[in-house]
Protein backbone atom coordinates (compact mmCIF):
# COMPACT_ATOMS: atom_id res chain seq x y z
CA UNK A 1 0.00 0.00 0.00
CA UNK A 2 1.57 3.05 -1.21
CA UNK A 3 2.11 6.16 1.76
CA UNK A 4 0.55 9.41 0.41
CA UNK A 5 1.52 11.61 3.12
CA UNK A 6 4.10 14.72 2.24
CA UNK A 7 5.30 17.59 3.99
CA UNK A 8 4.93 20.82 2.73
CA UNK A 9 8.02 22.16 4.68
CA UNK A 10 7.19 21.50 8.11
CA UNK A 11 3.07 21.20 7.66
CA UNK A 12 2.14 17.42 7.41
CA UNK A 13 -0.62 16.63 5.12
CA UNK A 14 -2.14 13.04 4.74
CA UNK A 15 -2.20 13.35 0.84
CA UNK A 16 -1.13 15.73 -1.64
CA UNK A 17 -4.38 17.03 -2.76
CA UNK A 18 -5.47 19.96 -1.84
CA UNK A 19 -8.71 22.85 -2.74
CA UNK A 20 -7.50 25.79 -4.29
CA UNK A 21 -8.32 29.36 -2.78
CA UNK A 22 -11.22 30.65 -4.19
CA UNK A 23 -13.14 27.80 -5.48
CA UNK A 24 -14.07 25.97 -2.70
CA UNK A 25 -15.65 28.64 -0.39
CA UNK A 26 -15.05 30.34 2.88
CA UNK A 27 -15.82 27.13 4.87
CA UNK A 28 -17.20 23.55 4.78
CA UNK A 29 -19.48 24.54 1.53
CA UNK A 30 -17.92 21.18 -0.58
CA UNK A 31 -18.71 18.99 2.36
CA UNK A 32 -22.29 18.23 1.05
CA UNK A 33 -20.22 16.45 -1.57
CA UNK A 34 -17.51 14.80 -0.01
CA UNK A 35 -15.18 14.31 3.55
CA UNK A 36 -13.55 17.12 3.33
CA UNK A 37 -11.25 15.85 6.13
CA UNK A 38 -10.19 13.20 3.81
CA UNK A 39 -8.24 15.60 1.78
CA UNK A 40 -4.96 16.89 2.07
CA UNK A 41 -6.22 20.59 3.42
CA UNK A 42 -8.89 23.09 2.52
CA UNK A 43 -7.55 26.72 1.55
CA UNK A 44 -9.85 29.09 1.76
CA UNK A 45 -11.37 31.82 -0.54
CA UNK A 46 -8.88 34.90 0.16
CA UNK A 47 -9.42 36.94 3.59
CA UNK A 48 -9.51 40.74 3.40
CA UNK A 49 -9.16 43.09 7.00
CA UNK A 50 -12.73 44.26 6.01
CA UNK A 51 -15.53 42.76 4.59
CA UNK A 52 -15.25 42.55 0.45
CA UNK A 53 -18.32 42.73 -2.07
CA UNK A 54 -15.79 42.01 -5.18
CA UNK A 55 -16.43 43.14 -8.82
CA UNK A 56 -19.71 43.69 -10.36
CA UNK A 57 -21.89 41.13 -12.64
CA UNK A 58 -21.28 38.97 -14.55
CA UNK A 59 -18.09 37.67 -13.13
CA UNK A 60 -17.68 34.22 -14.37
CA UNK A 61 -17.70 32.85 -18.11
CA UNK A 62 -16.66 29.60 -19.60
CA UNK A 63 -14.00 29.39 -22.08
CA UNK A 64 -13.01 26.72 -25.01
CA UNK A 65 -11.08 25.08 -21.52
CA UNK A 66 -11.41 26.43 -18.96
CA UNK A 67 -12.84 29.94 -17.52
CA UNK A 68 -12.51 33.64 -16.95
CA UNK A 69 -13.35 35.00 -13.33
CA UNK A 70 -13.34 38.32 -12.37
CA UNK A 71 -15.29 37.90 -8.61
CA UNK A 72 -12.93 40.25 -7.22
CA UNK A 73 -11.54 38.56 -3.66
CA UNK A 74 -15.71 38.61 -2.04
CA UNK A 75 -15.15 37.50 1.55
CA UNK A 76 -16.91 38.53 4.76
CA UNK A 77 -13.65 39.86 6.24
CA UNK A 78 -11.17 37.85 8.59
CA UNK A 79 -13.29 38.67 11.79
CA UNK A 80 -16.41 37.20 10.68
CA UNK A 81 -14.41 34.13 9.19
CA UNK A 82 -12.92 33.31 12.49
CA UNK A 83 -16.74 33.49 14.16
CA UNK A 84 -18.25 31.61 11.85
CA UNK A 85 -16.61 30.26 8.55
CA UNK A 86 -13.51 28.73 10.44
CA UNK A 87 -15.37 26.68 13.13
CA UNK A 88 -17.77 24.81 10.70
CA UNK A 89 -14.97 24.05 8.35
CA UNK A 90 -12.68 22.95 11.43
CA UNK A 91 -16.17 20.48 12.61
CA UNK A 92 -15.84 18.45 9.03
CA UNK A 93 -12.32 17.58 10.64
CA UNK A 94 -10.89 19.40 7.41
CA UNK A 95 -6.88 20.87 7.58
CA UNK A 96 -7.27 24.45 7.05
CA UNK A 97 -5.04 26.73 5.30
CA UNK A 98 -6.30 30.46 5.25
CA UNK A 99 -5.58 32.50 2.63
CA UNK A 100 -5.16 35.98 2.97
CA UNK A 101 -4.80 39.38 0.35
CA UNK A 102 -4.59 43.05 1.26
CA UNK A 103 -4.55 46.70 -0.66
CA UNK A 104 -1.51 47.35 1.53
CA UNK A 105 1.49 46.30 3.33
CA UNK A 106 0.00 47.38 6.80
CA UNK A 107 -3.71 45.61 5.92
CA UNK A 108 -1.14 42.15 5.23
CA UNK A 109 0.20 42.74 8.41
CA UNK A 110 -2.85 43.26 10.16
CA UNK A 111 -4.62 40.59 9.12
CA UNK A 112 -2.03 38.30 10.35
CA UNK A 113 -2.16 39.63 13.58
CA UNK A 114 -5.61 38.52 13.74
CA UNK A 115 -4.73 35.03 12.20
CA UNK A 116 -1.91 34.73 15.15
CA UNK A 117 -2.43 32.22 17.66
CA UNK A 118 -6.06 31.08 16.41
CA UNK A 119 -6.13 26.94 16.35
CA UNK A 120 -6.53 24.84 13.59
CA UNK A 121 -5.20 26.90 11.03
CA UNK A 122 -2.42 24.59 9.53
CA UNK A 123 -0.63 27.34 7.35
CA UNK A 124 -1.40 31.08 5.97
CA UNK A 125 -1.62 31.36 2.33
CA UNK A 126 -0.73 34.80 1.47
CA UNK A 127 -1.92 36.36 -1.97
CA UNK A 128 0.45 38.70 -3.31
CA UNK A 129 -1.51 38.41 -6.91
CA UNK A 130 -3.26 41.51 -5.61
CA UNK A 131 -3.72 45.07 -6.87
CA UNK A 132 -1.04 47.17 -4.40
CA UNK A 133 -2.78 50.95 -4.02
CA UNK A 134 0.45 52.17 -2.82
CA UNK A 135 1.99 51.30 -6.03
CA UNK A 136 -0.24 52.80 -8.65
CA UNK A 137 -2.54 50.01 -8.65
CA UNK A 138 0.30 47.39 -9.33
CA UNK A 139 0.37 43.97 -8.19
CA UNK A 140 2.59 42.84 -5.05
CA UNK A 141 3.38 39.90 -6.60
CA UNK A 142 5.20 41.20 -9.73
CA UNK A 143 8.18 42.95 -7.92
CA UNK A 144 10.50 41.28 -5.76
CA UNK A 145 10.93 44.23 -3.35
CA UNK A 146 7.16 44.50 -2.74
CA UNK A 147 6.69 40.38 -2.62
CA UNK A 148 9.20 41.01 -0.12
CA UNK A 149 7.99 43.64 2.12
CA UNK A 150 4.18 41.70 2.24
CA UNK A 151 6.16 38.41 3.06
CA UNK A 152 8.05 40.22 6.29
CA UNK A 153 5.05 41.99 7.25
CA UNK A 154 2.85 38.98 7.70
CA UNK A 155 5.85 37.22 9.64
CA UNK A 156 3.61 38.25 12.48
CA UNK A 157 1.40 35.38 12.26
CA UNK A 158 3.70 33.05 13.82
CA UNK A 159 2.81 30.10 11.16
CA UNK A 160 3.88 28.53 8.36
CA UNK A 161 3.79 31.13 4.88
CA UNK A 162 2.89 30.06 1.95
CA UNK A 163 3.38 32.51 -0.83
CA UNK A 164 1.09 32.80 -3.86
CA UNK A 165 2.52 33.86 -7.06
CA UNK A 166 1.74 35.35 -9.73
CA UNK A 167 2.50 33.96 -13.70
CA UNK A 168 1.89 37.38 -15.15
CA UNK A 169 5.65 38.27 -15.04
CA UNK A 170 8.23 38.15 -17.33
CA UNK A 171 10.84 36.63 -15.04
CA UNK A 172 9.25 34.36 -12.00
CA UNK A 173 12.64 33.46 -10.60
CA UNK A 174 13.18 37.20 -8.61
CA UNK A 175 9.75 37.36 -7.22
CA UNK A 176 10.82 33.54 -5.56
CA UNK A 177 13.47 34.01 -4.34
CA UNK A 178 12.55 37.09 -3.00
CA UNK A 179 9.40 35.77 -1.38
CA UNK A 180 11.87 32.80 0.29
CA UNK A 181 14.43 34.79 1.43
CA UNK A 182 11.93 37.45 3.64
CA UNK A 183 10.22 34.28 5.44
CA UNK A 184 8.06 32.08 3.35
CA UNK A 185 8.15 28.51 4.26
CA UNK A 186 6.58 27.58 0.51
CA UNK A 187 5.82 28.90 -2.73
CA UNK A 188 2.38 28.25 -4.63
CA UNK A 189 3.37 28.08 -7.80
CA UNK A 190 0.82 29.69 -9.82
CA UNK A 191 -2.08 31.98 -9.70
CA UNK A 192 -5.05 33.31 -12.60
CA UNK A 193 -3.50 34.34 -16.35
CA UNK A 194 -4.95 37.79 -16.66
CA UNK A 195 -7.33 37.80 -20.09
CA UNK A 196 -10.14 38.89 -21.19
CA UNK A 197 -13.92 38.12 -23.41
CA UNK A 198 -15.40 39.93 -25.66
CA UNK A 199 -19.61 39.68 -26.59
CA UNK A 200 -18.75 39.77 -30.56
CA UNK A 201 -22.51 40.72 -31.21
CA UNK A 202 -22.34 43.96 -28.78
CA UNK A 203 -18.16 44.22 -29.17
CA UNK A 204 -17.82 44.68 -25.25
CA UNK A 205 -16.17 42.83 -22.91
CA UNK A 206 -18.30 40.48 -21.37
CA UNK A 207 -17.15 40.86 -17.59
CA UNK A 208 -18.45 43.05 -15.50
CA UNK A 209 -15.24 43.90 -14.53
CA UNK A 210 -13.74 44.05 -18.26
CA UNK A 211 -10.73 41.66 -17.93
CA UNK A 212 -10.14 38.66 -15.69
CA UNK A 213 -8.27 35.76 -14.13
CA UNK A 214 -8.10 32.67 -16.45
CA UNK A 215 -7.52 29.45 -15.17
CA UNK A 216 -8.66 25.70 -16.27
CA UNK A 217 -6.63 23.05 -17.96
CA UNK A 218 -5.35 25.66 -20.46
CA UNK A 219 -3.06 27.30 -18.24
CA UNK A 220 -1.95 23.93 -16.61
CA UNK A 221 1.20 23.83 -18.87
CA UNK A 222 2.58 27.14 -17.81
CA UNK A 223 2.05 26.76 -14.11
CA UNK A 224 3.83 23.51 -14.85
CA UNK A 225 6.66 25.12 -16.31
CA UNK A 226 6.44 27.82 -13.70
CA UNK A 227 7.06 24.82 -11.31
CA UNK A 228 9.96 23.17 -12.99
CA UNK A 229 11.75 26.42 -13.29
CA UNK A 230 11.21 27.38 -9.93
CA UNK A 231 12.52 24.36 -8.69
CA UNK A 232 15.24 24.10 -10.48
CA UNK A 233 16.63 27.51 -9.64
CA UNK A 234 16.08 27.67 -6.19
CA UNK A 235 16.59 24.09 -5.47
CA UNK A 236 14.41 21.50 -3.38
CA UNK A 237 12.65 24.02 -1.70
CA UNK A 238 8.91 23.44 -0.67
CA UNK A 239 6.28 23.87 -4.00
CA UNK A 240 2.47 23.63 -4.49
CA UNK A 241 1.32 23.22 -7.56
CA UNK A 242 -1.76 24.45 -8.84
CA UNK A 243 -3.60 25.44 -12.38
CA UNK A 244 -5.94 22.97 -14.58
CA UNK A 245 -5.16 19.57 -12.46
CA UNK A 246 -8.00 17.22 -13.39
CA UNK A 247 -6.97 13.63 -12.76
CA UNK A 248 -4.34 11.83 -10.81
CA UNK A 249 -1.73 11.85 -13.53
CA UNK A 250 -1.86 15.53 -13.95
CA UNK A 251 -0.86 15.72 -10.06
CA UNK A 252 1.93 13.52 -10.97
CA UNK A 253 3.21 16.09 -13.69
CA UNK A 254 3.40 18.64 -10.47
CA UNK A 255 5.07 16.80 -8.36
CA UNK A 256 7.78 15.35 -10.90
CA UNK A 257 8.01 18.91 -11.72
CA UNK A 258 9.41 19.83 -7.87
CA UNK A 259 5.77 20.55 -5.75
CA UNK A 260 5.15 18.82 -2.80
CA UNK A 261 1.34 19.39 -3.20
CA UNK A 262 -0.68 20.31 -5.22
CA UNK A 263 -4.54 22.46 -5.15
CA UNK A 264 -7.27 21.66 -7.04
CA UNK A 265 -9.57 25.16 -8.38
CA UNK A 266 -11.47 25.23 -11.63
CA UNK A 267 -11.97 21.43 -11.79
CA UNK A 268 -14.84 22.33 -8.83
CA UNK A 269 -16.93 24.52 -10.50
CA UNK A 270 -17.69 21.37 -13.17
CA UNK A 271 -17.96 18.65 -10.22
CA UNK A 272 -17.60 19.81 -6.89
CA UNK A 273 -16.01 16.27 -5.85
CA UNK A 274 -13.46 17.43 -8.41
CA UNK A 275 -10.60 16.98 -5.41
CA UNK A 276 -11.93 13.03 -4.26
CA UNK A 277 -11.93 11.70 -7.42
CA UNK A 278 -8.73 13.26 -7.88
CA UNK A 279 -7.12 11.93 -5.10
CA UNK A 280 -8.57 8.40 -5.68
CA UNK A 281 -7.34 8.68 -8.99
CA UNK A 282 -3.95 9.49 -7.96
CA UNK A 283 -4.41 6.39 -5.88
CA UNK A 284 -4.91 4.09 -8.33
CA UNK A 285 -1.94 5.59 -10.32
CA UNK A 286 0.40 4.64 -7.53
CA UNK A 287 -0.97 1.21 -6.84
CA UNK A 288 -0.83 0.24 -10.84
CA UNK A 289 3.29 1.14 -10.93
CA UNK A 290 3.59 0.11 -7.04
CA UNK A 291 4.95 3.25 -5.99
CA UNK A 292 5.59 2.97 -2.53
CA UNK A 293 5.59 6.81 -1.51
CA UNK A 294 3.90 9.56 -3.44
CA UNK A 295 6.89 11.58 -2.28
CA UNK A 296 9.19 9.83 -4.48
CA UNK A 297 7.84 11.97 -7.57
CA UNK A 298 8.58 14.96 -6.01
CA UNK A 299 11.49 16.23 -8.36
CA UNK A 300 11.20 13.19 -10.35
CA UNK A 301 11.38 15.29 -13.97
CA UNK A 302 15.12 17.18 -12.70
CA UNK A 303 16.87 13.57 -12.04
CA UNK A 304 19.85 12.88 -13.77
CA UNK A 305 19.17 10.58 -16.74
Amino acid sequence: MSDHSVRVGSVTLENPIMTASGTAGQSDELSAYMDLSKLGAVVVKSLSLDPWLGNPAPRLHGTESGMINAVGLQNPGVEKWLEAGLPSLLDSGAKVVASIWGRTIQEYGEIAERLSGIPGISAVEVNVSCPNLESGGEMFAHHPDTCAAVVEAVLCANMPLWVKLSPNVTDLVPVAAAAMAAGAESLTLTNTLMGLVIDPETRRPILGNKGGGLSGPSIRPIALRSVYDIYAALGPIPIVGVGGITKGSHVVEFLAAGASAVQVGSAHFADPRASQKILLDLERWCRKRNIASVRDLTGAAHDSQ
